[in-house]
């Protein structure tokens, strides 16, 4: 998804093996701005920079933001803000250390939105909500999306990488054809006399996007399991926007990052707005979130003046030059670039959960990898039941799910009629 060259993932321990051969880096500062202008009322953001966990008796921070574009009403854009975090964190096994933790997000996030879903689902509201849930870890950042709201980040080695996936229908080719294949329609709408108009839409309840969280009406195989990236800054850091489409739907990711070099984070949220209006209108709910993530300062020394730290931290904005994102691959990745250490977009749970966590935190075997339900031995249901057996993914291999997330997972796979309208 980055505009640069594609690379093959770097595993997390070669990057942890080389952050403890150099100096300890300190983590970074986050400064943030959020700017908004309302057309519906049903845009919401969270912003947490100081969220706290454990490891043995010391505490950790991180940072979390989000934001949440409804439709068909706020409700689900509301429950969301104030559940999916939750849910997340709490399918991550207690006391991991970094590395563990790090690696345990993008199942924890696969399972966070499902269950929220799933959640908001028994509620019988029709609403849904858009995601974009952004979580920073010291250098690391791992972003979870559905639908059609966008996070990008612009490092200062030359590059704009795109963290998030679009799931309308109308630019997805691959999601129309999961959705068809799992049995929904899809097609414009029809003004009669056999003229079709707007964008491609899911049938039943006419929704353009192929993943979300709640929409209750249109069946289950609009689904709530997330695009996931995760990347390991440079530690000169970047800018960071997330933004509904307000903003996307005027403004491309170039034009986004250059209206508003140099400005502060909430000076440059106002501007993208500002410019995203001046473009399109107030068509709908616009609204943008600008994360600045900046080395520490350090005190000034002989051998580097503050001239020099200035610089620095002024370089993260300059603008970038065209023939950037052409820069070649490179096999071995200085330690100071922007690594890509996963990608994921399948919408098959199978596929999603099998991955491991730590073997120290085992015990988790014995609990619903959705919803974190207790389950007996023998009483779970193996996430790859129903799916050709391999080697590797046997049906009496975990993660194991409860008997109610198995039928979510048989409906939003199309094994199951949808239980949307019950």
């Amino acid at each position: 998804m980055s505009s640069k060259s594609q690379h093959q993932p770097v595993p997390l321990s070669v990057l942890l093996q080389r952050d403890s051969e150099d100096e300890k880096m300190e983590k970074p500062e986050i400064v943030h701005g959020v700017a908004s202008q309302s057309k519906k009322g049903e845009d919401y953001t969270l912003l947490k920079t100081e969220c706290q966990r454990t490891i043995g008796d010391d505490v950790a921070t991180f940072s979390v933001f989000g934001l949440f574009d409804g439709h068909n009403g706020s409700a689900a854009a509301i429950y969301t803000k104030e559940n999916l975090l939750n849910n997340v964190l709490n399918a991550i096994p207690a006391d991991l250390n970094t590395d563990e933790w790090v690696a345990a997000l993008p199942r924890a996030l696969v399972a966070g939105f499902v269950k929220t879903d799933k959640d908001f689902q028994e509620k019988a509201k029709i609403s849904g909500t858009t995601v974009t849930l952004v979580i920073i870890e010291g250098w690391f950042i791992t972003v979870a999306s559905v639908g059609d709201s966008r996070c990008i980040f612009d490092s200062p080695d030359g590059g704009i990488y795109h963290l998030s996936a679009d799931h309308r229908l109308e630019c997805n080719e691959e999601e129309r054809e999961r959705i068809t294949s799992s049995g929904g329609d899809i097609g414009r709408l029809n003004a009669g006399g056999g003229t079709e108009i707007g964008p491609l839409r899911c049938w039943p309840g006419g929704l353009c996007l192929s993943r979300s969280i709640g929409d209750r009406d249109v069946g289950e195989f609009i689904v709530p399991v997330p695009y996931v990236k995760q990347i390991k800054m440079s530690t000169a850091g970047g800018r960071m926007i997330i933004s509904s489409d307000g903003v996307w739907d005027a403004l491309c990711a170039e034009a986004a990052l250059d209206c508003c070099r140099g400005m502060p984070p909430d000076a440059a949220a106002t501007q993208i707005v500002k410019e995203a209006l001046r473009e399109n209108g107030l068509r709908d709910d616009t609204t943008c979130i600008v994360i600045d993530i900046l080395p520490q300062e350090k005190p000034a020394t002989p051998s580097l003046p503050k001239r020099t730290v200035h610089r620095m931290l002024m370089s993260l904005f300059r603008r970038k030059p065209s023939e950037s994102s052409s820069r070649p691959d490179k096999k071995h990745m200085e330690p100071d670039d922007v690594e890509e250490l996963f990608e994921e977009g399948s919408a098959m749970l199978s596929k999603r959960l099998h991955a491991k966590y730590p073997v120290c935190n085992m015990f988790k075997l014995f609990m619903c990898a959705i919803c974190q339900v207790e389950l007996k031995p023998g009483e779970g249901i193996s996430v790859h039941a129903g799916t050709s057996n391999t080697v590797k993914l046997r049906q009496w291999d975990g993660p194991f799910l409860c008997s109610s997330c198995q039928a979510k997972k048989e409906a939003m796979e199309g094994k199951r009629p949808s239980g949307g309208n019950d």
